[in-house]
């Protein structure tokens, strides 16, 4: 998938998280932005990015998840 296509995804999910109004849907909104916050921290580490470690914290366990934990 595109990088920017993924950063792009990242941004609507946070954007539904905060107009959620509840409690289940900001959870599963804030959970999918971190699976896709492991995604662009893995193509970024693949990549050589600086700014990779900076997503994978954002991923937290999702990170694991996907399977590109340093």
């Amino acid at each position: 998938m595109d990088l920017n296509q993924l950063y792009f995804d990242h941004q609507l999910l946070l954007i539904r998280a905060g107009e959620s109004a509840a409690r289940t849907g900001r959870n599963a909104c804030q959970i999918n932005a971190s699976q896709v916050a492991a995604r662009i921290g893995c193509m970024q580490r693949g990549l050589g990015a600086g700014a990779a470690s900076a997503w994978e914290t954002l991923a937290g366990s999702a990170l694991r998840q996907q399977g590109c934990a340093s």
